[in-house]
């Protein structure tokens, strides 16, 4: 890898993002039509609108303080390591905050196939990143690096290991 100033600001992500939002419109699209109406639980309706709701907010929630609250431009900029705040609970918040709102979107249409979607968002990202920014990342910070992906889940939000 050549050597930069700083990370980039976007990775991989544009790319997944824009990968996992035009299947999610796909999917919700084709979850009404009469190809997938074997998947389809409309007496469920409600349990899957309140999860996608849920999810949906949870994805805003994370993006936002992934963004704004961790003021993560300025920590690229001047190549500091974020383990605080969201980025404690998840290593890439942003493209959780994608894969959860993308998933919640889903959940609207009420069909059991769709979900296969999100198991590829998940493996998308897991593949992404780790052949892109955890290589960078781990290029820059070594062992600091390897520690924190250690504590903390990759895609998931959970409580850090001690």
């Amino acid at each position: 890898m050549k050597k930069k100033e700083h990370l980039s600001f976007f990775g991989c992500g544009p790319a997944y993002g824009a990968i996992i939002i035009t299947l999610t419109v796909l999917g919700a699209i084709a979850g009404g039509q009469s190809l997938l109406s074997s998947g389809r639980v409309m007496q469920l309706k409600w349990i899957f609108w309140s999860l996608g709701i849920a999810l949906i907010i949870a994805g805003v929630i994370m993006w936002t303080l992934a963004n704004f609250h961790s003021r993560l431009d300025s920590n690229i900029i001047s190549n500091t390591l974020v383990t605080t705040g969201v980025y404690a609970w998840v290593r890439n918040p942003i493209y959780s905050a994608f894969m959860f709102a993308c998933t919640g979107v889903l959940l609207f249409s009420c069909n059991l196939w769709l979900l296969l979607l999100p198991l590829f968002y998940w493996g998308l990202m897991t593949i992404m990143v780790s052949a892109t920014e955890e290589k960078w990342l781990r290029e820059l910070y070594g062992q600091q690096y390897v520690d924190y992906c250690a504590r903390v889940n990759r895609c998931i939000p959970w409580f850090p290991k001690v």
